[in-house]
């Protein structure tokens, strides 16, 4: 490495005047000192010293520098970087003017090879790297290279970027363009791919649930996006691994999404595998995502629920044989009738006395509360707090049906008014009542939730639910609190907030809360029997114990959050852990071993939430799909329990999305480079050619404010002081 060296001045014109005529007279007054002495030889010196330290004060004033630049005697270097990303893969790239479309990784071939570059090597080093490779699970980042090829290259002339511009991690890369632009090294960009989407249809969600119950349907969320230019009429095919095979008609829309769902009812438990396809469509390009599949777990369960009521209203006994008809529920019934010598009731059903300690309540799955509320031979205000923990924490469901007596109305003053998916009327607590029947409503939301799904389709469902018989009496709803869901209205009245909600849910803790304003759903029996009522009854159970049974033992209970996780998505881990004797353990060492798909596994501490049901809970973030294979211990107890999880989503890197063109074009344009097609590759080699050598690499010492100048100034000052008192002037 060459390298010169030179002392230079930033003066001008007012300082050099100023510093001629101060140093001119300085010098006449350090001679005139010196003749008056009588030329003593000490006194002269001391003059020459002064005049020496006002001549440097000067100098410093034109701000003197030591100026040093090197020139490398290697050759500049020319990067090429390419994209080796999965989106690469997309058949939408051209070689010539008119060539067929090949993948674009294809296209920019040229670029990759070191004989392309040969014409440059004589006066440049020219270094080929590829970026994002094809096996990279995280994505593709624009910005990590060009930083990276800054750092690592010394004598960066220029950087050639082939890529298609989708970046979706990292810093933009408009960051790393300013670094190098003010580097002064031009970007050529070179784009591959075209920016306008493939004619394709593709499988973007097929939401399988975690766990299902034997003999009963399963209803599976699924979305369809198509970039063909009309709609059309297909049919979709689900697969199961026992074999079984059901087909579904689609009408799939034109540019946008269709959201839809299948039913699959398992013929027995176990765990299966399950598959969605849609058929290729003659005018897509590509139909590998076409095709998803998920697992789950068929068990044949028991469901405990808990019935409190006071009187037994129609509402209350039909909804009891509902539930005690049920194969899949276990239910208990706790009547709190005013007129029997003591609470209980008239078969196996029944208990009663309400459940002692955690250790029992924590069984129930779904608790009912009916017309019930603080009084001597009710409720008490320790039990509505344990309900209310054992949905927090339990992730157990409540559902509320007051009554015409208003006895919920005791319940608001609780630790129970935090659940209620409602703001009731207190100016009115028995109610309202008409001899003429009202009818439900279905909101939006009602119109897609599975609890109100009492036919096959939506527009079945929704005939179904305006000819229900209709109830004559209704809860004193004002509004829905914030955070609820409102699933059905009253068809007819409404306040100022709206129409008056009588069907809504929530979720509060770990649990869900819902919510029915009146009590006439036995009257859906009317000439159907059972065909409505059971089913909408059955739907609330399952869906409120859904969450709570995804994974338990004898010991402990694993559920998460959300229920269907996605890549890269916060997942929350709840445990319930019991000690050996059947109660919650308080606090303990709980961890959750997760492994993914590829074998890469983490280990999640779950924390205790600081009560007495037994809750741990813990976070993490899956970074693959797939099934995730997770082992819950207890240090303390000595229990296990090993279950799985199954991530959802697509990788970063789709191979079918239009390329991004204008991404590049940024990059050149903040760099001063230029974007060149890859068939005009004469012309990038050109471009490089013209580019002028990297200047100089050049370190400046500024010596007019360097602290060893400063203390050389202080050192003479200090001699010429005691100079002037050795001579017997001061």
């Amino acid at each position: 490495m060459n390298s010169t060296q030179a002392l230079t001045f930033e003066w001008s014109l007012w300082t050099l005047l100023l510093s001629v005529v101060l140093v001119s007279a300085a010098a006449a007054f350090c001679f005139t000192a010196w003749r008056r002495s009588g030329y003593r030889r000490a006194i002269g010196a001391l003059e020459l010293l002064r005049l020496t330290l006002i001549v440097l004060a000067l100098l410093l004033l034109n701000q003197p520098e030591w100026v040093q630049q090197y020139r490398p005697q290697e050759k500049p270097t020319v990067a090429v970087l390419y994209d080796a990303s999965a989106s690469m893969d997309t058949v939408d790239g051209q070689i010539g003017e008119s060539g067929p479309p090949v993948p674009r990784k294809q296209a920019i071939a040229a670029l990759t090879e070191p004989e392309t570059w040969q014409s440059l090597e004589e006066r440049m080093n020219v270094v080929i790297q590829p970026f994002a490779g094809s096996d990279s699970e995280e994505g593709s980042d624009l910005a990590k290279p060009l930083s990276d090829v800054i750092d690592e290259q010394s004598s960066l002339l220029g950087v050639v970027l082939a890529s298609d511009g989708d970046w979706n991690i990292g810093a933009p890369p408009v960051d790393a363009a300013a670094r190098l632009r003010s580097k002064g090294v031009p970007v050529f960009a070179v784009p591959a791919g075209r920016d306008s989407q493939l004619p394709d249809v593709e499988l973007l969600s097929f939401d399988v649930p975690t766990v299902g119950v034997g003999g009963k349907a399963v209803r599976i969320p699924l979305t369809i996006e198509s970039a063909l230019p009309r709609d059309y009429q297909t049919t979709i095919v689900l697969r199961s691994s026992d074999g079984e095979t059901i087909s579904k008609d689609i009408r799939i829309l034109a540019m946008g999404r269709t959201s839809d769902a299948i039913i699959w009812k398992p013929s027995s438990t176990g765990d299966f595998t399950l598959t969605l396809e849609i058929p290729k469509h003659s005018s897509e390009t590509l139909a590998e995502n076409n095709q998803m599949t998920a697992p789950i777990s068929i068990r044949e369960e028991k469901l405990r629920v808990l019935v409190i009521e006071s009187y037994p209203r129609w509402e209350y006994r039909y909804l009891r044989n509902a539930l005690s008809r049920d194969p899949g529920i276990e239910v208990s019934c706790l009547l709190f009738h005013p007129k029997l010598e003591k609470t209980g009731g008239g078969n196996a059903d029944y208990i009663k006395d309400f459940p002692a300690g955690r250790d029992e309540l924590s069984q129930y799955d779904v608790v009912f509360l009916g017309d019930v509320g603080i009084e001597d031979d009710q409720l008490t205000d320790l039990q509505c707090e344990q309900l209310k923990g054992l949905v927090e924490h339990q992730a157990s469901g409540l559902v509320f049906i007051p009554g015409w007596q208003g006895r919920q109305f005791s319940l608001l003053e609780t630790k129970l008014s935090e659940l209620y998916p409602v703001v009731m009327d207190a100016l009115q607590p028995d109610g309202w009542g008409s001899r003429t029947p009202s009818h439900f409503e279905l909101t939006e939301l009602g119109r897609r939730s599975l609890l109100t799904k009492l036919a096959d389709t939506r527009d079945d469902n929704v005939e179904v639910w305006e000819g229900l018989p209709g109830f004559q009496w209704y809860a004193p709803v004002t509004r829905a609190r914030a955070g609820s869901e409102v699933l059905a209205v009253h068809k007819d009245i409404s306040n100022e907030y709206g129409r008056l909600p009588l069907l809504a849910t929530r979720t509060y803790g770990a649990g869900k809360v819902l919510f029915m304003g009146t009590d006439g759903a036995w009257r859906w029996r009317k000439g159907v029997e059972d065909l409505y009522h059971y089913r909408f009854w059955g739907q609330v159970v399952r869906w409120m114990a859904y969450q709570r049974n995804m994974a338990k033992g004898e010991t402990m209970r694993l559920y998460y959050s959300p229920e269907q996780p996605q890549v890269r998505q916060t997942v929350t881990l709840t445990a319930n852990v019991m000690e050996n004797s059947g109660e919650p353990l308080s606090d303990g060492d709980v961890t959750a071993r997760i492994v993914g798909p590829s074998g890469r596994g983490q280990t999640v501490q779950l924390a205790s939430q600081g009560d007495q049901w037994g809750a741990f809970a813990g976070r993490f973030s899956p970074q693959e799909a797939g099934k995730h294979a997770v082992t819950l211990a207890c240090q303390q107890t000595g229990a296990t329990l090993e279950t799985s999880l199954f991530v959802q989503g697509a990788a970063l890197e789709r191979v079918g999305k239009p390329a991004r063109p204008e991404v590049l074009e940024e990059i050149a344009r903040v760099t001063r480079g230029q974007v060149i097609q890859m068939n005009h590759l004469d012309s990038i080699k050109n471009a490089l050619r013209t580019l002028p050598d990297p200047p100089p690499a050049v370190r400046r010492v500024q010596l007019w404010s360097h602290p060893l100048v400063a203390g050389g100034m202080i050192f003479l000052l200090g001699v010429f002081w005691i100079g002037r008192k050795a001579v017997g002037l001061i």
